[in-house]
């Protein structure tokens, strides 16, 4: 698939970039003109939205996490396909591969959001690309705890959110973390919303 100019080949067990992809990839780029700096992003798949921030501001240093081996593999085929040198993808759990003194001046994520059933789920890795849990909310509650850990104090997140699991529940978390919270996008379909997100730290 081609998205802006970025030549794709995904698998079929990696994520196949939708409307919430190229709506962190839009806003990705946007950002990563005017940035010089170091980017992370959570849940990379075939790598589209870390291309983008990449290939939009090419003196920053990308990052790509996924939880799915194959979906780094994809998303480093994806960067030599459109030869972009500014970014590396590593297999991680959410930080868990990220060292723990790392900070970046932009994270961005886009959450397995829906919720899941255990008859719902899919087999195998592709099913941590959905599978949000009960309510929607399992692998973004554990993002949204160990976040900003690894955002430098003027930093900012790019956070896919849909109303299928609270975004008030969201704006709450990131408040008590002392986040201003702007919608910078709202995109409507028959059976949710999605919205981008963006979160910067108040000071204290």
């Amino acid at each position: 698939m081609n998205f802006e100019g970025l030549e794709l080949a995904v698998s079929d067990s990696v994520y196949e970039p939708a409307e919430d992809s190229f709506l962190l990839a839009k806003h990705a780029a946007k950002l990563s003109t005017a940035l010089k700096g170091r980017i992370l992003e959570i849940g990379c798949g075939s790598g589209i939205v870390s291309l983008a921030a990449a290939r939009a501001g090419k003196e920053n240093e990308v990052i790509g996490v996924d939880i799915n081996p194959q979906a780094v593999k994809c998303a480093s085929d994806n960067a030599k396909i459109n030869g972009i040198t500014n970014v590396r993808f590593m297999e991680s759990n959410l930080f868990g591969a990220v060292k723990k003194t790392e900070k970046f001046d932009l994270i961005l994520f886009n959450p397995p959001y829906l919720p899941t059933t255990n008859s719902e789920r899919v087999s195998g890795p592709l099913n941590a690309a959905f599978d949000g849990g009960r309510g929607g909310r399992k692998v973004l509650d554990e993002f949204l705890k160990e976040f900003d850990k690894h955002l430098k104090p003027n930093g900012t997140l790019l956070l896919i959110q849909s109303s299928l699991n609270n975004l008030e529940k969201t704006k709450r978390e990131l408040a008590k973390k002392k986040f201003k919270v702007e919608i910078l996008e709202t995109q409507p379909f028959f059976f949710e919303k999605l919205y981008l997100l963006q979160a910067v730290h108040r000071g204290s």
